[in-house]
């Protein structure tokens, strides 16, 4: 596509936008209920784990990314080498859905990540999210096993150098 994309770290003041985007369709349908996930993803400014972004073609905002240190909480993953991050995103403009962006910029993001030194990036899209499975194996990630996760079964996706 030759897009390329930015990757602006998060603020409050980037929350109203970000509760419009969980509150599309298209996100509500994977991501679930508007305000509980509102709650998590702003909790999540002050959480030292938690990386956050939004993503920008050229200058418009139409995405949300999270990039996190593996804790307890993501303890169905099984062992990851040391330094392992995850990843999870998603669209939320609707016209932009559907015409490769999400698999491009998640490769340009995770290759930038590579590149400084992570050992691997995992993420762990619900299996059914067809279109999400699809981006990511676009983007570089392998289908590795199903995992539990507190959210429900999640097919977990490797990504290595």
């Amino acid at each position: 596509m030759g897009h390329s994309y930015a990757f602006r770290p998060m603020t409050a003041a980037d929350l109203p936008l970000v509760r419009r985007w969980l509150g599309a369709a298209h996100v509500r349908e994977w991501w679930g209920d508007p305000d509980q996930q509102f709650s998590l993803v702003s909790s999540d400014l002050d959480e030292p784990a938690m990386d956050q972004f939004i993503v920008l073609a050229g200058n418009r905002p139409f995405g949300y990314l999270q990039c996190y240190g593996l804790t307890a909480w993501n303890t169905g993953f099984g062992s990851q080498p040391e330094g392992t991050r995850g990843i999870d995103q998603f669209i939320g403009e609707s016209d932009m859905i559907a015409r490769g962006h999400g698999s491009a910029f998640i490769r340009q993001f995770v290759d930038a990540e590579l590149r400084h030194g992570l050992p691997r990036m995992v993420t762990d899209p619900d299996p059914l999210n067809l279109r999400a499975v699809r981006a990511y194996e676009k983007a570089g990630f392998i289908r590795d096993r199903m995992v539990e996760t507190p959210d429900g079964a999640a097919l977990l996706m490797v990504c290595e150098p």
